[in-house]
């Protein structure tokens, strides 16, 4: 583990993983440790990941100022990573909220960002509208499945304002594009690995102004992937065509029957397409 010291002086946690070209990979949750992206699927064995875990996370340490852990005041954490790895130009690659955030820092500091990878993104920094119709015509297609009655409820009473402390949990199979032994194990590392004090900062009022984001996404001359699922709720696959649609170089992948973690999904796909995305080198200068 490396670390760098973020401008207001707190000292953050580094994790290198591979060998090869850096690939600067920014975690969500909001507000997780790095530690629950691992390798990406096997992306280590033909990138060197930097996965920092954001402030008050990890290995890192906690702010003096709670108000620091909003989205865009880590803007100059990253920053300060590229600063520490001494990067002129890096890939970046951002996964949900953590997305969010490298969209904060890819429009502040525009020629820094050569690619941009943003895996199962959040919404929110661009105010992307997702109906509640929406994301039920999601949950439906999965009636067949044996968790489907317990969770579809717990939607629902999510949806109509009568939410349980339970629901959380009967939830999580919606998250996933399968669930199996594998990503029960995954979920209920969860709590563990979150800041929740944290993530209830990270997209608090002002963290984003999603007028302007939108009119500097319009600009950016960085290359962007765009990874979905075709079951992911939190960005249907024709919200995430919208959401590329942001941009003015921007391709989407979709995960066959994929959740919110496309490289749990099938990581030998996630792999392929993203290395073959970031060996492309027509990238816009």
């Amino acid at each position: 583990m490396d670390t760098f010291i973020a401008p207001d002086g707190l000292r953050l946690a580094l994790h290198r993983s591979g060998s090869g070209e850096p690939l600067v990979c920014l975690p969500g949750g909001p507000m997780q440790a790095g530690t629950y992206l691992g390798d990406l699927g096997g992306l280590s064995a033909h990138r060197l990941l930097l996965i920092p875990d954001l402030r008050g996370t990890g290995d890192s340490g906690a702010p003096a100022d709670p108000a620091t852990y909003r989205c865009d005041r880590q803007v100059p954490d990253v920053e300060a990573l590229r600063e520490r790895v001494r990067l002129e130009r890096f890939d970046l690659l951002g996964h949900s909220a953590g997305a969010s955030l490298a969209l904060l820092y890819a429009v502040a500091h525009p020629t820094r960002v050569r690619r941009l990878v943003l895996v199962n993104p959040s919404p929110r920094a661009v105010n992307l509208e997702i109906s509640d119709t929406d994301r039920q015509r999601i949950a439906e297609a999965r009636r067949g499945e044996p968790w489907f009655p317990e969770a579809f409820a717990a939607l629902e009473r999510v949806r109509t304002g009568r939410a349980t402390p339970a629901d959380g949990r009967a939830l999580a199979p919606f998250i996933y594009g399968r669930w199996d032994a594998e990503t029960q194990a995954y979920s209920a590392r969860e709590a563990g690995q979150k800041n929740k004090v944290a993530a209830a900062t990270y997209n608090a009022a002002g963290a984003f102004n999603p007028d302007w984001v939108r009119a500097e996404l319009a600009r950016l001359p960085a290359s962007v992937l765009v990874i979905a699922g075709e079951a992911d709720m939190q960005l249907p696959p024709k919200h995430a065509a919208e959401y590329a649609g942001l941009f003015p170089h921007a391709e989407v992948a979709m995960v066959p029957d994929g959740g919110h973690f496309a490289w749990l999904d099938d990581a030998d796909w996630f792999v392929q397409k993203v290395i073959g995305f970031l060996k492309n080198r027509s990238t816009v200068s």
